[in-house]
């Protein structure tokens, strides 16, 4: 019989110096071992997760497959933030207390899900539950659930895919969730290359979230980058339940664009500051929107009523009252006159001259402008008529003087192109140049002249002189008529280039009358 309790008494044996043995080595064994094999055994906790810090000691499946949505860039700890902090926003600050009190308990925010968190030994045990309302309210089908899990999905591409940053900020104003684009700019203003925190980063350091406003305001904000260059976003912001949901689109390329325009105005407008012909701008509601200081000196207009953005039918009526444009006979006829100017200017180019009473002169050009504006530019050309009427009446005294002159005058260009001549010329030649539109040259003249001579000796001395008046070298001659009358003829080179051509009639000699020359001695 004592054979028979040698094998359990073995057995027993064996268990307690086993047992003794694992008491004796247990105390020795470092710490993050012991952790490492502690597991979740809690009836009905099937997500649970242990962390020794941020480190992710063990999970269960369905945790690890829950921490496998998160954001694929950050460590395990951070991961699990970003996928929690949006349906538990205090867990951050709870968590801080978890050593002292041992046991955080949270509710999400619809209600659904409770999160308990116990600490072990320096483990943070972490389990996530569904509460009896959410248990009431499972009853999805397959259909719905796949379909909800396709959206998400594509939402999920979406935001890491999508150039556009965009982040969510919770109560306490920390970002709660960010797209990939929002992380790889916080990564890029690092200043280091450590593993983004959670919360992450407000990209825009210098700027309150607060200040946003929800609703149509946009901002344009700058980002500072460790290279010392900036980029430039256009933010907006928008609310999704308790959170406000933000987005921020590059607008580097609008903001240059804006700079260099910005730019372009001032210089445009520096330049138009120089000029002296006056300028006016006035938009598609006929509202002046731009001027420059000539405009001001050239009408006496006062700055203030420029400043105040007049109508084009107010500009005008002030330049009417201080006398600064053409007198019409009546109201009516000044209207109408100012709605053809408005109308010729927005459909095409008008020009007019304005002639004061005070002498003065200024052309008026409308010029029409992209978007239904019109720009006119007011130019004082008083002067330049002036000249012009000085040389007119010059000309006028010139051509007086040569029509005076008894001898045939004609003056070529240095183009060898008939330019002036005289009424003895006309008479001479039955010619007149200023009849014909088009010009006259050396070689049509030479034709003329030999056309209307018979004589041979006639045509032999013209056809000397058309072919020194081309080679442009003097040369006199004379040409005999058929009635007669010798033509003396000379080839003259004056100012500019230009030659003169002249034609003295130069009379036979006729013999002496023999009884006046019988007489004369008795008469002297």
């Amino acid at each position: 019989m004592f054979e028979n309790l040698v094998v359990p008494i073995v057995v027993v044996g064996v268990s307690f110096l086993a047992a003794v043995a694992a008491l004796m080595v247990l105390p020795i064994l470092p710490a993050p071992f012991l952790r490492a094999r502690v597991t979740p055994e809690i009836m009905g906790e099937d997500t649970v997760f242990l962390f020794d810090g941020d480190v992710l000691m063990d999970a269960t499946p369905r945790a690890r497959r829950l921490l496998e949505l998160g954001q694929g860039s950050l460590n395990d700890w951070q991961r699990f933030l970003s996928l929690i902090l949006p349906r538990y926003p205090g867990f951050l600050t709870e968590m801080t207390a978890l050593a002292e009190n041992g046991l955080v308990v949270l509710e999400d925010r619809a209600g659904t899900g409770i999160l308990r968190a116990r600490w072990l030994n320096g483990v943070a045990r972490i389990s996530l539950l569904e509460s009896e309302r959410a248990e009431d309210d499972a009853g999805i089908d397959d259909q719905s659930l796949a379909a909800l899990n396709t959206e998400l999905q594509t939402l999920r591409d979406l935001s890491q895919e999508m150039p556009i940053l965009a982040w969510q900020l919770d109560d306490a104003g920390n970002v709660s969730w960010a797209s990939q684009a929002y992380l790889d700019l916080a990564a890029e203003m690092s200043d280091d290359d450590d593993v983004l925190t959670w919360p992450l980063p407000h990209v825009f350091r210098d700027t309150d979230p607060s200040t946003f406003s929800t609703g149509v305001n946009h901002r344009r904000l700058a980002v500072n980058l460790p290279d010392g260059s900036q980029r430039w976003f256009d933010c907006s912001v928008g609310q999704a339940g308790p959170s406000r949901m933000l987005f921020a689109v590059p607008a580097d390329a609008a903001n240059n664009a804006e700079v260099t325009l910005g730019h372009f105005r001032q210089t445009l407008t520096m330049t138009f500051a120089q000029i002296p012909t006056g300028l006016a701008i006035f938009n598609r509601d006929r509202n002046l929107v731009m001027f420059n200081p000539a405009l001001t000196d050239l009408f006496q207009l006062e700055p203030q009523f420029l400043i105040s953005r007049p109508s084009l039918a107010a500009f005008l009526d002030r330049l009417r009252e201080k006398q600064m444009v053409p007198e019409q006979k009546s109201f009516k006829e000044w209207r109408e006159k100012m709605a053809t100017l408005e109308r010729e200017s927005a459909s095409g180019v008008y020009q007019e001259n304005w002639t004061l009473s005070t002498g003065q002169t200024f052309r008026l050009t409308g010029r029409p402008h992209p978007d239904g504006a019109v720009a006119f530019l007011f130019e004082d050309i008083s002067s330049e008529v002036s000249l012009t009427r000085r040389f007119r009446e010059e000309l006028e005294v010139s051509q007086a003087v040569l029509d005076s002159l008894p001898d045939a005058i004609a003056v070529f260009s240095a183009g060898g192109i008939l330019t002036t001549s005289n009424a003895a010329y006309s008479t001479l030649w039955k010619h007149d140049p200023s009849s014909s539109l088009g010009e006259v040259s050396v070689a049509e003249m030479r034709k003329y002249w030999l056309s209307h001579t018979q004589d041979y000796n006639a045509q032999e001395a013209l056809g000397d002189l058309a072919d020194h008046l081309q080679r442009r070298v003097n040369w006199t001659g004379t040409a005999p008529l058929t009635n007669g009358v010798n033509l003396d003829c000379e080839v003259r080179s004056i100012a500019g280039g230009s030659m003169m051509v002249t034609f003295r009639e130069i009379a036979p000699a006729r013999q002496p009358d023999r009884a006046k020359s019988n007489k004369s001695p008795a008469h002297s």
